[in-house]
């Protein structure tokens, strides 16, 4: 991985470890089609204009159908069952079941041209992140309400289609603008039930937890996401979300009291090394050369 590559996922492993903690917070006041949105509305009222600025718009409407399908698959429906789930589960709990996305992604980038080479080294770091997820998780997911588990398997599914429509089908287009216009339409999407079910008053503590949504861990967020499936593949960049968890149970343990288990400690370091494992880039095979007799 490049030193640019390298930043790149460090930020959004810890940007995207955040939204956890927010989403359980804000969920305790905002119904779930609100507070999606806000967070959506919030990041169009920054990233529109600058997209307009940057000549950014006009490309990215040509294209439409593959910008309303990445809306929908990375934010519309992933938002909305999240933050249901977070109704039900932990912010730590739903942060290791998103941890599954590389393992979904290898499964569905099997046959596309944005498939890499499955070496030995990345298959460890997949077998190895999927372990420590299981040790993290541990005997939660037996005891937790079945709907919210079965809503955060389909946030996997959206949130590993979402780079490959990235790569596929949005990548030689501008970020701040396809992160605009998807942005807005899934915050036009839920304008009529998330103003409807506005509440009159907000507390402070919500306020804050979805502006930070809206302008950083959404508006910042997809245009560094962009910038890093560009970087080093719709593959590889899933694996942010083998970091994201150990950055939300730290918060969540932290600052809202979530309880610690001996499958944190212990699933935690395999989680971080199957992350390095299953990022390192394929050597390129060698041709032998033969020379005729």
């Amino acid at each position: 991985m490049s030193r640019k590559g390298l930043v790149l996922f460090v930020a959004m492993c810890i940007i995207w470890g955040i939204p956890y903690l927010l989403i359980r917070v804000a969920v305790r006041q905002l119904d779930p089609t609100t507070l999606v949105f806000a967070r959506c509305g919030l990041a169009a009222l920054v990233l529109v204009p600058v997209a307009a600025l940057r000549g950014e718009l006009l490309p990215v409407l040509r294209r439409w159908p593959w910008v309303v399908a990445f809306g929908a698959v990375e934010m519309g429906v992933p938002w909305l069952l999240m933050s249901r789930a977070e109704q039900h589960l932990t912010s730590s709990m739903t942060a290791l079941l998103v941890a599954a996305v590389p393992i979904c992604g290898v499964v569905l980038y099997r046959g596309t041209h944005h498939e890499e080479r499955l070496t030995a080294a990345r298959l460890a770091g997949l077998l190895l992140g999927t372990a420590g997820v299981a040790v993290l998780v541990g005997v939660n997911v037996a005891n937790a309400a079945v709907l919210p588990v079965v809503e955060m398997l389909v946030v996997v599914v959206g949130y590993t289609l979402g780079p490959l429509i990235i790569a596929s089908k949005l990548g030689d287009l501008g970020g701040v603008g396809v992160s605009a216009v998807a942005t807005a339409v899934v915050g036009l999407a839920y304008a009529p039930l998330g103003l409807t079910a506005l509440p009159t008053h907000l507390r402070a503590e919500t306020l804050w937890s979805v502006a930070t949504l809206g302008l950083v861990c959404t508006a910042v967020a997809f245009v560094t996401f962009f910038a890093l499936i560009v970087e080093i593949g719709p593959a590889r960049s899933t694996v942010v979300t083998y970091v994201n968890p150990a950055v939300a149970v730290v918060l969540g343990v932290s600052l809202l009291g979530e309880p610690i288990t001996v499958g944190m400690v212990v699933g935690f370091p395999m989680i971080l090394v199957g992350s390095v494992l299953a990022t390192r880039k394929p050597e390129p095979a060698v041709e032998t050369a033969t020379s005729a007799a």
